[in-house]
Order: structure tokens, then sequence, then C-alpha cells
């Protein structure tokens, strides 16, 4: 937690008393899961709290010890954990920010408390120029995953009262906190099972990247409300009457669903929110007679529900028999209502419900003495398995580690009938790779389901995969565009890196002894000469080169006898002199005041003639964002120079969470000079002379100048692309919504495809 530490004159009567009422608040959240025996220690670790911060406020002005109080009452009354999590929360900051260390931690506390603080504290020191200090955090939370879990709970506690508190920060770090939180938090909470904590972070995260498009949801979502509430009661009266009369003891609840989820859905179908017509969702959680019987009564109340309601079958979701990885079980059935309207109802039973809402707390809660490994236990092994690489990069961890986090899920069977959940998309290699990584390392093909398919067929569930085995496959690094997972993606590089080291060990022992033919010792004179003439940058490369037998040795005499025309180092393609290692500090030091001097809290200003404070940008290509277009600015720490990118791109908002600290809010003005790059896509009914008048419509439009245009019919239907160049969002606009009044023309949408 970065807080401000300075220490303004505060009345210290009214600082305690203030800490006092936050103390029996705490209190009161969690008196369901702690014993009276329990309060002294959340009462030590409070007190410990309450002097150790005592006089710091916090950005919004409130004494500091309020928010490891907000965390500590997350931590009990949302995620369900008991007093060592309490005072874990209570004393998260405490090593971190305070004169208190972690020894001192382990005297008060005991070992167990002392090494969860130990986890949540920060790492401190420089990282390599290819990190970034939140990702290493972020990887440190990880490694104490398996040790204990609640360090990881206690960190989304942590992150979700930030959230909570976020207007208090200047705009250049909301927008780097709150792109760190949908990157990784909410799909680390959405993973643990914690799903009011990931809809709360993915709605407050909208908030701060997109404030117009939060406020316009939420308002149309409390506008609607209470026509909705009278959906809910004529859906839910059929289904209320039947149950009674069956004896059931359920609850039946109706809540519409997230800005966030709802916002995405606009975007992913570009319609407006009028059209989104799956806004709410039922649930019914029932009491259930024992543990056994829980999924019989599911199925019952599903009965129910069909006899009364058209199911549509192909959104039957059975997550009872084969619970997700999170540990989430319920039934979930897609019914048609009596508005002519698709409603999904999800049944649960009252233990469902807590593993639903609570997540991993309640599913060591009710895991007991059961001793089967769950789907849970699993992916924490292999999180462990990918932390077990100290080497590899920060960042790269953190992009493998991302892919699983959201992935659907799919389930497929071994030859035996062993049952493998691996996401959405994966082939036959993530499979393999899946069982062990030698299997994947020797894998030439596979069975699927007795018919022979290559390593790159994407499997469904259901499936039952065979590996096919060669000790003379060799591990190719296609392989790595072919795999979904990060366990295959970590074992095939690791793999690659092996290779490589053996070749350049190998081309090391050849040269050495070539050199020893010649009666010539290694040095660095002797790489200045050879490197450039065998077109290699690095020694690493060179040696790789040799092992593999890309470059022979042959005319390695003729090439040390050659005179060097002049005394320059090639390096990335770029010449420097001898003498260079002046200019390169003197670089350095530039690089360095730029980083220093450049304020991240002033908006950047996008104009016909930008040009401010020698400032420079440019439009990012994965997005290419106009005028109008919500946006922001990624620095480059190595010079003036900035790349604009839409504030939904996901490449923006890889780069909020890695290098949030090189982010800059950035604003439009008025465009009238220059043009920017868009791409629509059409579809719609073919007639003769849909084209022409297609274009003649575009020509009409003063700001408008075509670069492409592209139509192809097939069947009675067109579909079509177009790049224009238009000045801003309000000229596309209206562009599009003449394409549109075209007769025949369905569809026109701005081509919103990012590339990676």
């Amino acid at each position: 937690m970065n807080k401000e530490e300075h220490k303004p004159h505060i009345n210290i009567i009214d600082e305690d008393a203030y800490a006092e009422e936050l103390y029996n608040d705490l209190l009161k959240s969690c008196s369901k899961h702690v014993k009276v025996k329990d309060i002294n220690l959340i009462r030590k670790a409070f007190d410990l709290a309450k002097e150790s911060h005592k006089g710091v406020k916090r950005k919004s002005g409130e004494p500091y010890i309020l928010h490891p109080v907000e965390v500590a009452k997350i931590v009990t009354s949302e995620i369900g954990l008991g007093a060592k999590a309490i005072a874990c929360a209570l004393l998260h900051d405490v090593v971190e920010d305070t004169e208190y260390t972690l020894e001192d931690i382990e005297h008060f506390f005991g070992e167990k408390i002392a090494a969860i603080i130990d986890g949540l504290t920060k790492i401190s020191g420089v990282f390599d120029n290819h990190s970034s200090l939140q990702a290493e955090n972020f990887r440190k939370m990880l490694l104490t995953l398996s040790d204990d879990v609640r360090v990881i709970l206690i960190k989304l506690a942590d992150r979700l009262h930030n959230m909570r508190t976020l207007e208090s920060m200047p705009p250049n770090k909301q927008l780097k906190i709150a792109g760190e939180t949908i990157y990784l938090y909410a799909p680390l909470a959405h993973r643990l099972g914690l799903y009011s904590i990931k809809t709360e972070l993915e709605d407050l995260s909208l908030k701060y990247r997109h404030p117009k498009p939060f406020e316009e949801v939420a308002i149309k979502i409390k506008d609607s409300e209470k026509k909705r509430q009278q959906e809910i009661n004529r859906f839910s009266l059929p289904i209320i009457e039947k149950l009674e009369k069956n004896n059931i003891d359920f609850d039946i609840s109706g809540r519409p669903k997230s800005i966030f989820s709802i916002w995405n859905k606009m975007q992913a179908k570009n319609v407006p929110f009028d059209e989104i017509y799956d806004l709410m969702a039922i649930r019914i959680v029932f009491k259930s007679i024992n543990r056994e019987t829980e999924k019989a009564q599911c199925w019952q109340i599903y009965s129910i529900i069909t006899d009364i309601y058209t199911p549509k079958p192909d959104r039957i979701r059975d997550w009872i028999s084969s619970p997700k990885a999170n540990g989430y079980e319920a039934l979930h059935v897609t019914v048609m209502g009596p508005s002519g309207k698709w409603v999904e109802i999800q049944i649960r039973s009252e233990r469902m419900n807590e593993i639903a809402e609570r997540g991993f707390a309640a599913h060591w809660k009710y895991k007991g003495e059961k001793t089967d490994e769950g789907e849970l236990d699993k992916w924490i092994k292999k999180i462990r398995e990918m932390l077990e690489n100290p080497n590899s990069n920060a960042l790269e961890f953190l992009d493998e580690f991302k892919m699983n986090l959201f992935a659907a899920e799919i389930m497929v069977f071994t030859p035996k009938g062993d049952l493998k959940t691996l996401p959405k998309h994966s082939t036959t290699l993530d499979f393999a790779y899946e069982i062990h990584s030698e299997i994947g390392n020797k894998a030439i093909g596979a069975k699927v389901n007795h018919k022979l398919v290559p390593l790159n067929y994407i499997l469904r569930s259901g499936d039952q995969v065979e590996i096919i085995t060669s000790n003379k496959q060799k591990i190719q690094t296609e392989w790595l565009n072919q795999v979904k997972t990060a366990k295959a993606k970590t074992s095939i590089t690791d793999a690659i890196k092996a290779e490589t080291k053996d070749r350049i060990k190998k081309g090391k022992v050849l040269l050495e002894n070539k050199l020893k033919e010649l009666n010539i010792h290694p040095s660095s004179r002797v790489f200045r000469k050879i490197l450039p003439e065998f077109e290699v940058i690095t020694k690493d490369e060179f040696y790789s080169k040799i092992g593999s037998g890309i470059i022979k040795l042959d005319n390695l005499k003729k090439v040390l006898k050659k005179n060097t025309k002049n005394k320059l180092i090639r390096y990335w393609g770029l010449q420097f002199s001898k003498s260079s290692s002046a200019n390169k500090e003197k670089k350095n030091s530039v690089k360095e005041n730029i980083v220093n001097e450049f304020n991240y809290k002033t908006p950047i200003i996008i104009s016909d003639n930008s040009d401010q404070e020698n400032i420079k940008y440019d439009i990012a290509k994965c997005c290419n964002p106009i005028p109008g277009d919500e946006v922001v600015g990624y620095k480059n720490p190595d010079d003036n120079f900035i790349v604009i990118h839409k504030s939904k791109c996901p490449n923006a908002i890889k780069l909020m969470s890695s290098e949030g600290n090189f982010i800059v809010v950035a604003k439009w003005t008025s465009q009238k000079l220059l043009s920017f790059l868009v791409k629509l896509s059409l579809n719609g009914i073919d007639r003769l002379g849909i084209a022409s008048d297609i274009t003649a419509v575009i020509s009409k439009e003063l700001s408008v100048n075509i670069r492409k245009i592209y139509i192809e019919t097939h069947d009675g239907i067109f579909e079509g692309e177009l790049e224009l160049y238009v000045h801003n969002v309000n000229n596309l606009n209206n562009l599009i919504l003449n394409i549109s009044k075209v007769k025949g023309v369905d569809s026109v949408k701005r081509n919103e495809e990012v590339s990676k």
C-alpha cells in the first residue's frame, strides 16, 4: 500500500476515540467467524497497528488506521476468514511502513502470522529493466499461494478497499491502479471463486478507466429498476408456487448483471443498452436435506422450472457433476420467460451458494475430512510449478499466469478415463504437457476419440485423448503458438532454453579447440574481430550457431589474419566508437533526467500541432484511436515520446498493470488538420447497385476520404470492409449513421479488433 507519510497535527484523543469506534465496528463484523477466546489476538493486533500508524493520514484525509480495519472487515465479513487472518489484515502494512520488523511480529504473534505478513510485505530493491516492481510483487505474493492462501485473500481485500477509496488519488495513479485491477486482481478473484469481490473490482475499474460509459450504464440500470422488478415478480410467481407445493425450503432472488458485464456485452456485440436482453439473473438457493441429496434436489428444481418454462437446450450448465476449477458448483438453465425474453436461472444449495460467494475460504470450510484432491487444489499445484523456475522474467510469468485466469474450461479424458480440466481452445499439445512435460516434449501426434489428429488440434469437452510420442522428436519454437496453457508454454520455453544452453556449451568448446589449434588465446580483441565477420552480435549467439552447425570454423584462420577496417564495435545493428562508453553514460544520464523530470500528473493534450513541452506523440497501431475516443498515453522511459492507446485496448490495460508508472492521462482537443485511419465492417442483403450507393454516401461526407473498399457477395448476402480517413469520432458516427440508412445495409460497425 503506497501511502503519503506526512504527519499533520492531530488531536490524539480524537484519533484514539475514532480508532475505538472502528475497532467496535470490526468486532461486530467478525462475530460470525471468531470465537470469544480469539478476541484478545484481534485486540493485540489492532493496538499495534493503531500505535504504529498513529498520526499518519491517508490521501483521503482520514487517519491511516481506517485502511487496515476496513481490510480486516472485508477479510471476515465478505470472505469469511477467522481471527488469524483478521490480525494479519490489521498488521499488513506495519512491517512495510513502520519501524517494526518481521522479527518483532514473530515475537509478538508467532511464526504463522509472521509468515503471512512476510507474504504480504512488498519487495524492496532494484529489478532488471525488463521487469516491473508490480510484476515482482505479484509473483512473490503467488509464491505463498500453496503455503497459505490467506495471503492472496488478504491481498485481494487490500486491493478492494484501495479501489473503493481511489477517488482521492491523482488521475495517473487511478489509471495505473485500475489497470492492474482489471488485468490481474479481478481475474484472480474470479479464479478463487470470489464472485462478489470480482464483480465489484471490475465495476470500480471501469468507473475510473471509462467514467462516462460507467455512469451512463449505472443510470440506465437504475431507471429500469422498477420495470425489471415487475418482470422478476411475474416470472418468479409460478416457480414459487410449484416449489412450495413440493415442500422445498428455498430463497429466490433476481438481480441485474453488473455494470461491467453489461458494458462488456455492449462492446462485444456493438449494441446499445436497450438491445441487451439478458440483464437479469434469477437465483434459487435451497436448504438441502443432506450433502448426498444435493445433486438430486438441483435436478428436481430444474424439472419443476422446465415444466413451467421452455428451456434453451444449449444453455444448460451442469457445474454439479463437474465443478469449476475454483470449486464453483451450481446448475444453470436458461428458459424463455413470459415476456419473450431468455432468463438465466442459477440453482444452488446453501453450501454451493456460500462457496460461490466466498470462494476459497468456503471451499476449505466444506472440504473437511474429504481427501480427494479437487480442481482448485490442482490449480494451486500448477501455479507452484509455474513459479519453480526462479530465472524466468517477471513480466513473462505475469502474461502466462494471466492467460489461465479467466479462461473458460473444457473437460477431456485420458485413455483410461481420468478427467483433465483445460482452458477452452486448448490443443492436443496442451493435453500432452498437462500429463507430463516429457510427454509434451516427445509428442508427435495424438488420437482424439480414436481418430488421428495433429498436435495443434483444438479439443472439445468430452474428447478422449491419447498422445503419440517419439524419442526422436525435437522441440520446435512454433509450438509456442500452438498451445494455450501456461504450463505448456513454460515447459516449451524451458526446453528451448535448455537446448540453446547445450548448443552454446558445445559451440564454446569447438571454438576454444579451434583457437588452441591456431595457438591463439580467446580474448576480447579476438571477439571484436571475428563477431562482425560472422555477422553475429554476441558471443552466446556465436557459440549457439557454431554448436548447431550454422557457422563453420574452417576459415577462422583467414578471418583472424584480416586487418580490421576501423575500430568500431557493432552492437544491435548500430556502430559506436571505442570511446562510446562516455557517450553511453551521457545517454543514460539523459534518460534518467527525462524519467525524473517528466510530470506524469499533468494530462497530455493531443492537438493538431501537438508539441507540449517538446513532447511528441504517436498513435498506437494496435488499436488506432481517433479524436473523440477515450485514450491514455504510455511514455517511453527512454525518450520524450508518448504512444496514444484507446483506454480499452488490451495492450494499454496490460501496460497500466505492468508499467503503470509510465502511464499518462491523455485528452484530445479539436482536430481539423490531421486525419486518422479507421476500419468499418458492414453486411446486409445484396441488391443491384448497393456498392455504388454506399460509395456515393461516403463521397458526400466532407470530412472523410476513402483508402480502401472491399465488398463480397454470396447467397444473396454481402459483406464488406472499408478503410477511411476521418478527423474525429463525430465524423465517423455521422458516416456510420448515413451508411446504415442505405437500403439493404443491415449492420455497420467500427472494427474494434486489437492486434497484440
